[in-house]
C-alpha cells in the first residue's frame, strides 16, 4: 500500500484517490459542504487555509493546506514524501 504525505503529518492512501483539486470552484464548495453535513469530510489543514480538495474513493473528502500540484507531485513519486 502506497501512502502520500499532504501535510503536516498527515497520511492518505494512494490508491483510494480519485482527484485533487482547487477548492475555488462552486461545485466544489457545495461538495465539501455536503460533505461536512454528511460528516464525511476530514480538516487535514489545521486551521490553515484550503489549498487542496482530495476526493477518495470511499466518498469522503479530505481538506489540505498543500498546493494540488504538491499533492500530485507527491503521488507521482517526485518527492521523498512517498511511503511504501
Amino acid at each position: 500500500m502506497r501512502l502520500v504525505n499532504i501535510g503536516f503529518g498527515n497520511i492518505v492512501s494512494a490508491g483510494r484517490i480519485i482527484s485533487i483539486v482547487s477548492p475555488e470552484s462552486a461545485p466544489i464548495k457545495r461538495n465539501v459542504q455536503e460533505a461536512r453535513e454528511r460528516g464525511n469530510l476530514i480538516d487535514a489543514t489545521y486551521g490553515r487555509r484550503t489549498r487542496a480538495v482530495i476526493i477518495m474513493d470511499s466518498g469522503h473528502i479530505i481538506l489540505s493546506s498543500v498546493q494540488p500540484e504538491t499533492v500530485a507531485n507527491r503521488l507521482a513519486g517526485k518527492s521523498s514524501n512517498l511511503m511504501e
